[in-house]
């Protein structure tokens, strides 16, 4: 699709827009009705599409694509009137008589663009939180999952005016295109390397940017732990879409005593989730292509495999993988592994820990499996990260009222709830001042000790 027709479309949408229609209550609830309607009329379609690019199954698909978007969409619904209400804000004396308020405006026209490990979810919660917000769309979802991106192309149109919701397929040329196009916000869902670019091409038209990016997510655990429920949490959040999550726990650090008793707890929770061959369960994943699974598979050389490592090249499927034995220095601990392949990192303590986790950047979000309050308040004081999530990995996602993003390299900005409604907000000053009494004479020129009284006393009045 050639430039100039996005550039069509950009100018439909922006007509939308500064018509005014957006901005209302009404428009935006319609919108985010429409949405919901899209993915309860289309479950069975998306849930195909699903699970032809990532394996997923119909369970899976609703638990973190569609039925995590209704509920999104529900709640947003449930608080629009409440989000948009102007806030009063207090004047200070010296400028009194007046009132101020802040009031939620829609930005105007925005870009999403979305990857491919959670391809509906992670395309149309952002488009939940703009519409909410009085925003129109163009929506870019990613190629890698080619059967999602059809099927988003094709039902968008059969909801949306394409004034006000329009989707562009394609790959780099397309994504350039667009990015070189001027809009009021972008949202983008991915890589560091490709987070750079859109804040170059940002950058030359000022336009805002909120990333949500990854990281080397670790989970603490101690002793004081319940192992076993431990163990059944750290299983199911990382394996989750085969791994393929931007919060899935990336490795383990616990002493050597608490990774021996954690190990068996490891290995008997994959196979209660997965059975003993999980080639052959119905409820786990595949890897997204060839790439990434040859480049997972080179991650596992010179790694001692605890359990798992089984892997099919013509099924894209890698097992379940419990790893030890490697250190800093090893290519799983160099990048984002993304996959489901989980290090075990012994270290000699907390503080080994802290040094570890703080020596790959800040990642969305830090676990800790553990009951005893020093510990957490040490994690507290000394790491950053999107979240700190105590005795649970990745369900912290499924609360709406909870902000969602990074810090860092691990991204910028907000998003779900409350926090995707500001995200593509911008929240006015309005102030009101009336023409009498004209206090402000007070503080005008000419100078002098008058005024000087004048400004000391309403100092010390504040």
């Amino acid at each position: 699709m050639p430039r100039s027709t996005f550039e069509t479309e950009l100018s439909g949408l922006r007509r939308k827009f500064d018509s005014g229609a957006t901005r209302t209550y009404e428009w935006r609830r319609r919108q985010l009705k429409q949405l919901d309607r899209l993915l309860q009329e289309n479950s069975t379609a998306l849930n195909t599409a699903l699970k032809q690019d990532l394996g997923k199954c119909a369970v899976e698909a609703r638990l973190t694509e569609t039925a995590f978007l209704r509920a999104e969409i529900a709640h947003a619904l449930g608080h629009l009137k409440t989000w948009m209400r102007p806030k009063k804000r207090d004047m200070p004396l010296s400028l009194q008589p007046a009132r101020a308020k802040l009031q939620a405006e829609p930005l105007g026209v925005v870009l999403i663009i979305a990857p491919w490990n959670y391809p509906v979810q992670l395309l149309l919660s952002p488009l939940a939180s703009a519409l909410a917000a009085g925003n129109t769309a163009i929506l870019k979802p990613s190629e890698v999952a080619p059967r999602c991106s059809a099927i988003i192309a094709e039902l968008i149109p059969k909801y949306f005016k394409s004034d006000e919701v329009f989707v562009v397929e394609g790959g780099v040329a397309e994504t350039t295109a667009l990015l070189s196009l001027q809009f009021d916000h972008i949202f983008y869902t991915g890589n560091g390397h490709v987070a750079r670019v859109v804040m170059e091409a940002a950058a030359q038209h000022l336009t805002p940017v909120t990333l949500e990016l990854g990281g080397k997510c670790p989970a603490w655990v101690d002793q004081s732990a319940d192992l076993q429920s431990t163990a059944r949490r750290l299983v199911w959040a990382k394996f989750l879409n085969a791994g393929q999550t931007c919060v899935a726990p990336d490795h383990i650090l616990a002493t050597r005593s608490t990774l021996e008793a954690l190990k068996p707890h490891l290995i008997a929770a994959i196979k209660a989730q997965f059975g003993e061959d999980t080639l052959q369960s119905p409820d786990y994943g595949r890897i997204i292509n060839a790439r990434h699974f040859d480049r997972l598979i080179g991650l596992l050389a010179n790694a001692q495999v605890v359990s798992g490592g089984q892997h099919d090249m013509q099924q894209r499927f890698i097992a379940p993988t419990l790893v030890e034995g490697i250190g800093d220095s090893h290519p799983l601990m160099q990048e984002e592994i993304f996959g489901p392949i989980l290090p075990l990192i012994e270290v000699v303590d907390l503080d080994a820990a802290l040094k570890s986790i703080r020596s790959h950047g800040k990642p969305l979000a830090v676990y800790a499996f553990t009951r005893d309050s020093n510990v957490k308040d040490v994690l507290f004081q000394h790491t950053a990260s999107g979240a700190l999530v105590f005795n649970m990995a990745v369900g912290h996602l499924g609360a709406p009222d909870v902000p969602f993003g990074g810090v860092g390299s691990s991204g910028m900005g907000s998003s779900h709830g409350e926090a995707g409604f500001r995200t593509f907000s911008h929240m006015r000053s309005i102030v009101y001042k009336p023409f009498w009494p004209d206090t402000l004479r007070l503080i005008m020129p000419p100078y002098g000790r008058v005024v000087e009284r004048v400004i000391q006393h309403l100092v010390a009045k504040e």
